[in-house]
């Protein structure tokens, strides 16, 4: 088998951009947040009908008076920043030079309601395995940048059509004709796991491989029915209780947000843009919920940390854009590059949380089983599949060490 050659050390061919959040919105933030007028609260304290009143008071509070943009915002540019177009995309993203002999490439795609930060807890081992008890020959220099329409890659006045394989064209054009690299690596969670698989699809001979924190198929949004994971199929009669409670945690857990989504993101968007509390109750939902926090989301998310994820999508106006995305991808069905199989070709590892584990499944083993007897598996070219009992959707946030062993596991035979 003839071996890729090894990345050479070449200058970075940008200038790094510090961000920075003008004073004036944040300044308009803080006068929004102090007149959010709240909705009735009464018979909700157990969280059945959405975000609990009294916490989002308390969150918006400390968004208003106590919250620190500029603590996090210096943290954030402790790494580098770029923005760049890229056919007419505006792209930002934050870089961590590899530090090792022959460091390889490796973009990161999150997903909704991901940022950019979401992979801050990552960066510095994948980077510099070194120093954090690694093996310096397997370092990447890690690119990590805000979707199409998340964050600070906006506005999307020219390209409002932005979808996950759109994404991947755009992030192929960004390693290879902006950064100049022949090969790169790959990974990706949630949305970004998608926007990977179509890289490892469609661009497989110019990567190394992928990793990735899911494996759908690259179909999974379309159809006439692509808001209803369950397309339309009621539960089964005669489950288990267990197998059946299951069905429904699942169903309430992601039909609201991709109902919305899908069927209707800018009706849902123009009232988010307007309200920084509104925003905020829409997404820390789907932080607490798809989070493995047992009941208190800040095990996982520190106030610090949920307002740091929501001001990056409110100084980057992007709520509406990034939600505009699931529509996207129905509106633009996915169709094939090429008819071969694997579809992704790229050698692609996967790693799984017995959070998300379906009904039925309760062990990671069976997880792995389910996952290699079901109609995915053969999608794509495996390199590793791993199970974790502990950590959510949110799986280089929520288990970083897992995932980074895992990650690294995927790319060590193909260096």
């Amino acid at each position: 088998m003839t071996r890729p050659t090894p990345p050479r050390n070449r200058p970075f061919p940008l200038r790094p951009e510090p961000l920075h959040v003008p004073d004036e919105v944040l300044d308009d933030l803080r006068r929004r947040l102090a007149m959010t007028r709240w909705a009735p609260s009464a018979g909700n304290d157990d969280g059945f009908y959405g975000v609990r009143g009294a916490y989002l008071r308390e969150l918006v509070a400390y968004w208003a008076d106590g919250f620190d943009w500029r603590a996090a915002e210096r943290a954030i540019n402790a790494y580098e920043h770029y923005r760049v177009d890229v056919g007419g995309v505006p792209v930002h993203f934050m870089r961590r030079p590899g530090v090792g002999p022959a460091p390889v490439p490796l973009i990161l795609s999150h997903g909704w309601p991901w940022t950019f930060w979401h992979w801050s807890k990552v960066i510095d081992p994948l980077a510099d395995p070194g120093a954090h008890g690694g093996d310096p020959a397997e370092a990447f220099d890690v690119i990590v940048p805000s979707l199409p329409g998340f964050g600070f890659s906006a506005p999307l006045d020219g390209r409002p059509d932005m979808n996950f394989w759109k994404i991947a064209d755009v992030w192929h054009e960004l390693m290879t004709g902006v950064l100049g690299h022949d090969r790169y690596a790959a990974a990706g969670c949630d949305v970004g796991a998608l926007v990977t698989g179509q890289l490892g699809h469609k661009y497989a001979g110019e990567l190394y491989a992928i990793h990735i924190g899911s494996a759908q198929k690259l179909t999974l949004f379309n159809g006439d029915r692509a808001w209803d994971l369950s397309g339309g199929t009621p539960i089964p009669d005669g489950l288990p209780a267990d197998v059946h409670a299951r069905f429904v945690e699942l169903d309430r857990r992601f039909a609201v947000h991709l109902a919305a989504h899908v069927l209707a993101p800018s009706t849902l968007g123009h009232g988010l843009s307007d309200s920084p509390a509104g925003m905020l109750a829409w997404i820390l939902e789907r932080w607490t919920k798809w989070s493995d926090n047992h009941g208190d989301v800040e095990t996982v998310f520190t106030k610090d940390d949920l307002l740091t994820h929501a001001t990056i999508f409110w100084a980057g106006n992007t709520i509406d854009s990034s939600i505009r995305t699931y529509a996207n991808n129905n509106r633009y069905p996915w169709t094939p590059s090429h008819d071969r199989w694997p579809v992704v070709e790229a050698p692609t590892g996967i790693t799984f949380v017995d959070f998300e584990n379906p009904p039925g499944v309760t062990t990671g083993e069976q997880r792995i089983r389910s996952f290699l007897d079901g109609d995915r598996a053969a999608w794509y070219n495996h390199a590793g599949i791993t199970c974790h009992d502990r950590g959510g959707h949110f799986i280089p946030w929520e288990i970083p060490d897992e995932w980074v062993t895992d990650l690294r596991r995927t790319f060590r035979p193909h260096r």
